[in-house]
């Protein structure tokens, strides 16, 4: 890479590629980072992973990442249906599941009172 065009050029490149891969359905992404996980992201994702069997919501990828310097706000839980912005859910409960994954990942429904961000890009 020598010019700002071939950094331009690998830009677009890899939007493209993270395009496709957020293609085909909505994403859950938690926090399983030390700190999400003494605030209670195992049971968190167990709770996801539950609703979303009994759902049978098939098209749904759950992944975790680690820590994103937000543990006053843990558990975190990123909502991301293709073509819409990331949605970041603060201090989910496994209480909270339910009405996330009914309003947002079904039916497309951002959860305000619990929402922390959006990332539109």
């Amino acid at each position: 890479m020598k010019t700002i065009e071939d950094l331009k050029r690998l830009r677009e490149q890899l939007k493209s590629q993270n395009s496709v891969r957020h293609e085909g359905g909505p994403q859950i992404i938690v926090g399983m980072g030390t700190c999400g996980i003494a605030a209670g992201a195992r049971q968190v994702m167990t709770a996801i992973l539950e609703e979303i069997a009994k759902r049978n919501l098939q098209n749904v990828k759950v992944s975790q990442t680690g820590c994103i310097g937000m543990c006053e706000k843990e558990v975190l839980v990123d909502i991301v249906r293709p073509g819409e912005p990331r949605i970041t859910y603060g201090k989910v409960t496994p209480a909270d599941v339910p009405k996330i994954i009914a309003e947002h990942v079904v039916n497309g429904r951002v959860v305000a009172e619990l929402a922390v961000g959006k990332i539109t890009e």
